[in-house]
């Protein structure tokens, strides 16, 4: 996929721009947003990452729209998924809820920042080393093995990490908050608020999780063009949507489940296709792997489509369930 130098500025700079113009509506006006508010950014959003695939269809082939729309799944997946742990970092450090947003938006500048170190390093490894790729189907499958294992997820909890509690030893931070300000003055010092260490936890979530999600969707696209977009797609209107889904994270129980189903296929796609390009030296005497089979791009994207989807409804429908037997019993006659 050849990418002219234009067509990399031209998309940094709309997706920049969309970026600027995020934090400058939440930095002017911080609150909470409203179901409907919430629902229309999301909505934009998805659209306009659904109109850059068609086009890309059009443009490139069905070929690249289809990696570009199975990446984005796969890491809008991921991301969703992500928002559990900022429920728990927000919870845990009694954030309110009207500065949420601008925590959240900083924090998916920085998974961006993040992001795209990993992917231009993956990038050049991956065209450099093609024996890279048996280690990032490893590193899935590990991960969906993991994910798959009751209480593997670690949705339910978030533990400090050293870089937290680093801060809060060596740094001042003062005991309140002052609105969403990194720094305050008290008593005639500037010290650091809470928020700073939010912004850490954060940040450090995110560079946890870009660990799952780059080789992730280098098991779907090599082409860097591609798996930038894909993940800036995927993190846009992420503040949005944490405040559309709301109490409905805690119901979807099965994404955990589905995502390793996913990562898992993904793992293994990354291998077959690490053996049908084979040229280490041990392995087949240092020849590509006849018998292994390639897998279509059109058939990840409806597995990965096909995946998500059962475990979206299936989660949806215990959390039906359980809402109805939690009635019944609150409903039953006392002694029945």
């Amino acid at each position: 996929m050849d990418i002219p130098g234009w067509i990399w500025l031209l998309t940094l700079v709309g997706l920049t721009a969309l970026l600027l113009f995020d934090l400058a509506v939440v930095s002017r006006r911080p609150h909470q947003p409203s179901m409907r508010e919430a629902t229309l950014w999301v909505v934009f959003y998805v659209g306009l990452a659904v109109a850059f695939g068609l086009v890309l269809i059009g443009t490139a082939g069905p070929k690249y729209g289809g990696e570009f729309f199975a990446g984005w799944l796969t890491e809008y997946s991921l991301s969703v998924d992500n928002l559990f742990v900022f429920v728990i970092i927000m919870a845990q450090f009694r954030v309110r809820r009207e500065y949420q947003q601008k925590v959240l938006l900083i924090g998916i500048l920085l998974a961006l920042a993040m992001r795209g170190g990993f992917i231009a390093a993956g990038a050049a490894i991956v065209n450099e080393f093609v024996w890279v790729f048996y280690l990032f189907g490893g590193f899935l499958i590990f991960t969906a093995v993991k994910l798959a294992r009751p209480g593997g997820s670690e949705n339910g909890e978030f533990k400090e990490n050293p870089l937290i509690r680093w801060g809060r030893r060596l740094l001042p931070i003062s005991e309140k908050y002052d609105g969403s300000r990194l720094t305050t003055r008290q008593g005639g010092r500037r010290l650091f608020t809470p928020m700073l260490i939010v912004m850490i936890a954060l940040g450090t979530t995110d560079l946890i999780f870009a660990l799952d999600s780059i080789p992730a969707i280098f098991g779907l696209t090599k082409e860097p063009y591609l798996v930038f977009t894909a993940n800036v797609f995927a993190l846009m209107g992420l503040r949005q949507l944490y405040f559309l889904l709301g109490g409905l994270l805690d119901r979807l129980v099965y994404l955990s489940l589905g995502l390793a189903v996913v990562l898992g296929f993904i793992g293994v796609k990354l291998i077959l296709e690490a053996l049908h390009d084979n040229n280490l030296p041990f392995l087949n005497n240092g020849d590509p792997v006849e018998w292994a089979p390639h897998i279509p791009i059109w058939l990840s994207l409806a597995f990965i489509i096909v995946t998500l989807a059962v475990a979206t409804v299936a989660s949806l429908v215990k959390a039906a369930r359980d809402g109805r037997a939690a009635n019944k019993a609150r409903n039953a006659p006392a002694g029945a």
